[in-house]
Order: C-alpha cells, then structure tokens, then sequence
C-alpha cells in the first residue's frame, strides 16, 4: 500500500472514530465487572469464608442466596450436586443475574451494584471457589 493510501485511510479511521465518539449521549450507561479466583488453597479459603459469612449474614438457607434491592431486577440460581454455595446479591434497577453451579463443594457469589447489570455464571465440576463484581451506570 501506498504511504499516501496508507496516510487517507488513518486519517478516515480517525475522524470516523471521532465522529462515533461523540455521537453517544453525555450520560450514556455503562458497566465494568470484576472476576476474581483464588490461586492457591490460601486464597480460595479466604473467599468461600467470606461468602459464607455473606450468606450466614443475609439468612442463607439450602446453599444458596438470591438478595435484591431494587426495581426491575430478574435472578436465577440452580444447582445440581452437594456442598455447593451460591449467591446473587443485587442493588439498583434493571439488574439480571444467574449462578449455575454443577459438581460438588462449589462456592460462587455475583454482585451486581448500580443498574442494568447482566451477569451468568456457570460453575462446573468440584471444589471451584469465585466471585465477580458488576457495577452499572
């Protein structure tokens, strides 16, 4: 390709870009999600203590939590084996979240803050330990 072709082709690249830029509203939504997973026997310890005690907090009951507060907010939770732990905490509107959890011992919590958040989780096997954070705007 021509350096001449090349210059007119990023230069087309860039004004569209900024044209797509500022073409979305001053408020427009968005999220960000936070996955986190123990990396050693310490750490995944460490986490399924906190979600119990997150769970033993909120009146868990059978293995598992569904919390929501809010307008508009759509949950799941289904497990299939024994031992398992599974949480879905919601705060704010237009929230939809699922944990699916199949094996044993597993232990998985999704918070979702803010609004129009949409998380599913799927744990499999046994002895598996997680969390994600979704916050929306």
């Amino acid at each position: 390709m021509k350096r001449s072709t090349l210059k007119t082709a990023m230069a087309a690249l860039t004004i569209a870009s900024a044209a797509a830029l500022t073409s979305a509203p001053a408020l427009a939504g968005g999220s960000i999600s936070i996955s986190l997973s123990p990396h050693d026997a310490k750490q995944e310890q460490a986490m399924r203590a906190g979600l119990l005690v997150f769970g033993i907090a909120n009146g868990i009951k059978n293995g598992g939590h569904i919390g929501q507060n809010g307008n508009g907010n759509t949950a799941g939770l289904a497990q299939t084996g024994s031992g398992n732990l599974g949480i879905v905490h919601q705060k704010g509107n237009g929230n939809n979240g699922t944990v699916q959890q199949t094996g044993n011992n597993n232990a998985y919590g999704l918070f979702q803050f803010g609004e129009n958040n949409n998380g599913n989780v799927a744990q499999n096997g046994n002895g598996g330990t997680g969390a994600t954070f979704q916050f929306g705007w």
